[in-house]
């Protein structure tokens, strides 16, 4: 069994608070911390490494939340960080904070629903819309302002809206 020390306990608490602090850049409301894409933080010595799943392979936001996790993590005195793409296990909407979801909501996303939701048992989706919450919505567009989005409008306040997809 190997023994952590409280000096690196507290390091590498210090390292997953600076890495968690770096925003989406397509959402940024979200933390990669809330997204659930932050998967990991180790250190050798004081070097760290922190592990990073995308949402889905391709997408273009990796690079930049890589680049500010390195800087992030540099600003914190750690030095020669190193940022680890981990594609398996693959990301999925589940790793999403119940505080994300809260976020993506108030910011007018609707956020994605659990992996077991109606639709999983009868192919049928009914999204709340995040401006006045029926769920009198349609879908618009498999396709949103990003990748990871889709276009929905709701029946009720007449509002388009983005829901966050489900992986």
């Amino acid at each position: 069994m190997v023994m952590v020390s409280e000096r690196e306990s507290e390091l590498r608490q210090r390292a997953w608070d600076a890495a968690a602090s770096v925003v989406d850049p397509e959402i940024p409301v979200l933390s990669i911390a809330d997204l659930g894409v932050l998967r990991d933080v180790t250190l050798d010595g004081d070097r760290v490494e922190v592990a990073i799943t995308p949402t889905y392979s391709g997408c273009p936001a990796m690079n930049m939340i890589a680049l500010e996790i390195e800087i992030a993590l540099e600003r914190a005195g750690f030095r020669r960080p190193k940022v680890l793409t981990v594609l398996s296990p693959a990301w999925t909407t589940d790793w999403m904070s119940e505080a994300g979801r809260q976020k993506l909501r108030a910011y007018g996303i609707a956020p994605p629903q659990a992996a077991s939701s109606r639709r999983a048992l009868f192919g049928a989706q009914a999204i709340a819309c995040p401006q006045c919450g029926s769920d009198k919505t349609e879908l618009l567009s498999e396709f949103g302002s990003t990748s990871c989005k889709a276009l929905w409008r709701c029946r009720a306040c007449r509002e388009p809206f983005d829901y966050f997809k489900c992986h």
